[in-house]
């Protein structure tokens, strides 16, 4: 976006962009009035006639007849669907984010250091940073430019925290971690815990101190409880782009490409590495020591045991049935060789 339409996005009082605008803004066609003025985005369904909505799945089509809403977002085979104002466009869905970005900007809050927190005296804290109650910055652990530190979050010795970031409240990072920047890490995350890491002898377990630590690239987000364990000896590695879900688990030494996505209460065990561009559905399990390709979509549910060398999609899920009838099924399971 220009600067100069910055500008006139932030003198705007009402916070209502007419349809032209908004394509002026961020691309697309209008067709119909562009004059009309839209100040949130609404689904087909609950939309009001000042605000936008939009198409992305065939079977909510019959709804662009009954909404209220003053405007569409189509993709490019709607493009007739309607006679309402519409913005015609490649990606509706990622273009209806956007426009929820525009109306819906982040609330303004002036930098400080609420009186509540600690900030060790050699921990570096760019002036132009936000730093809540009960916060604890530790010793040369680094906040950049204009982050927010949510209240209760602690960020510890000798770690660093990127520009423009925001932490939630009560997010924990351990020492010897870096976040990048545009990082956003959700409430009770928890990133550079000890991997778990214990060594048989006679009987007992010894603990392998975990001296690695984790790394996080820019434009991340780390969603509500979830846990990155810091690595072994070299780090664990999560590339930009990476958007986790709540309540994940990322195992020492992991490494995540760039740009690949995991849902919630999915799990990866120690030294597994998943590639670029993948999609990890929720509750998948992908044990350690294991190389998954780019481009790789792993089903909901699924537990991957070995390696995948080529791009696809991988499911090993197996469906509820009623419980008589999967006692029948998992009884014949040891006689298939045999039937």
């Amino acid at each position: 976006m220009e600067e100069a339409d910055r500008s006139m996005l932030a003198m705007s009082d009402t916070r209502s962009l007419s349809l032209q605008e908004i394509v002026h803004l961020l691309g697309g066609e209008a067709i119909g009035d562009g004059q009309i003025r839209i100040t949130q985005v609404a689904t087909l369904a609950q939309a009001r006639p000042d605000q936008l909505s939009f198409l992305t799945n065939s079977k909510y089509r019959a709804q662009l007849d009954s909404t209220n809403a003053g405007a569409v977002v189509l993709g490019p085979s709607d493009r007739d669907a309607t006679d309402r104002p519409r913005i015609i466009v490649a990606n509706p869905y990622a273009y209806v984010a956007r426009v929820l970005a525009l109306l819906n900007p982040p609330r303004k809050i002036a930098p400080a250091v609420h009186d509540s927190a600690f900030v060790a005296p050699t921990a570096k804290v760019d002036p132009s940073a936000i730093i809540g109650p009960h916060a604890v910055i530790e010793a040369g652990a680094e906040v950049g430019a204009r982050t927010n530190i949510g209240a209760g979050c602690f960020v510890g010795e000798n770690s660093r925290v990127g520009e423009d970031c925001l932490l939630y409240p009560h997010v924990s990072i351990y020492h010897g971690c870096a976040l990048g920047n545009r990082v956003i890490v959700h409430s009770g995350a928890v990133i550079g815990a000890d991997g778990f890491g214990f060594a048989p002898d006679g009987g007992q377990w010894v603990k392998i101190p975990q001296i690695g630590g984790v790394l996080i690239g820019d434009d991340v987000e780390i969603g509500a409880n979830t846990t990155i364990d810091r690595g072994a000896l070299d780090n664990t590695v999560i590339e930009e782009g990476v958007k986790l879900d709540n309540q994940i688990q990322i195992a020492h030494n992991v490494r995540i490409g760039a740009h690949t996505v995991m849902a919630a209460c999915a799990g990866v065990a120690g030294s597994t590495t998943i590639g670029k561009h993948c999609m990890v559905g929720g509750s998948a399990g992908i044990i350690g020591h294991l190389n998954i390709a780019d481009r790789t979509t792993i089903s909901v549910g699924t537990f991957v045991t070995k390696s995948i060398a080529e791009p696809g999609t991988y499911t090993a899920v197996m469906s509820a049935e009623p419980h008589r009838d999967w006692l029948k099924l998992n009884a014949r399971l040891p006689h298939l060789e045999e039937m």
